[in-house]
């Protein structure tokens, strides 16, 4: 299935900026020069609140893929700091959220935050109702693909110039940790089943149009499981884009 939409044009670019990547806590930001939009809330507060230097104020909402707590464990204390908090009527209700700050979306159902256009889409992870998101800047027109803990995705995404995607691990490293030792049979499997692989990533982006494509960010590497420069020589050989692994 092809996602698109009607994108108004400007001057300005999306920047990404990735603060905690990992199964210890996600935090990232989108930021087109008027809205500052939190992508993910997995870690404390303080945390949250140093990175942004202490200027919780400027930010326009916080969206969440889903309800496991290393992407969610601050959404209700940056709901009580006044911050509206995005995810799916499953995840917030995993998680007990609820009230005016609790914002339920839905997949395939847009919505607007600040000059942020957010499209919403499923994806396939063991939690309720995860999503992923397309995000759209209606000053500048550039658009954020944003894909997080997913065995893989069946969209395709036209118009995209920053891809900030899970690539968990690589088979040879998890299947060497797994003769190791050092990673469980029934762990691999989990893993096998609710994450997103190099080959299904490289195969994502080879289903894409990429012309458009500036910057690739890699996220929620596994320490053990996954070898960042092999992953990053990978995406960067198959694309030409910038490659980030965060």
């Amino acid at each position: 299935m092809l996602i698109n939409n009607i994108i108004e044009c400007g001057d300005r670019m999306i920047s990404f900026t990735p603060y905690e990547s990992g199964s210890a806590g996600n935090l990232y930001m989108a930021y087109d020069g008027e809205t500052k939009l939190l992508i993910e809330c997995g870690v404390p507060l303080a945390r949250i609140k140093q990175a942004l230097g202490y200027r919780l104020s400027e930010v326009g909402g916080c969206l969440v893929t889903h309800g496991h707590l290393d992407h969610c464990k601050a959404a209700a204390d940056l709901m009580k700091c006044g911050v509206d908090v995005y995810a799916s009527r499953g995840a917030l209700e995993e998680r007990g959220l609820a009230g005016h700050r609790a914002k339920a979306l839905k997949a395939m159902e847009e919505t607007v935050i600040g000059t942020f256009r957010v499209l919403p889409f499923d994806v396939e992870h063991d939690a309720a109702e995860p999503l992923g998101f397309l995000i759209t800047s209606l000053t500048c027109g550039e658009r954020l693909l944003f894909i997080s803990d997913s065995n893989y995705t069946r969209y395709r995404f036209p118009g995209m110039n920053i891809i900030a995607a899970e690539c968990n691990y690589d088979a040879d490293s998890l299947w060497r940790s797994v003769r190791a030792g050092a990673t469980p049979p029934e762990m691999a499997q989990r893993i096998v089943r609710s994450h997103t692989s190099l080959d299904t990533l490289l195969t994502m982006l080879r289903a894409n149009d990429m012309s458009g494509v500036r910057q690739i960010w890699l996220m929620h590497l596994s320490d053990d499981r996954s070898d960042a420069a092999v992953i990053r020589e990978a995406v960067q050989r198959q694309t030409g884009a910038e490659v980030y692994v965060c």
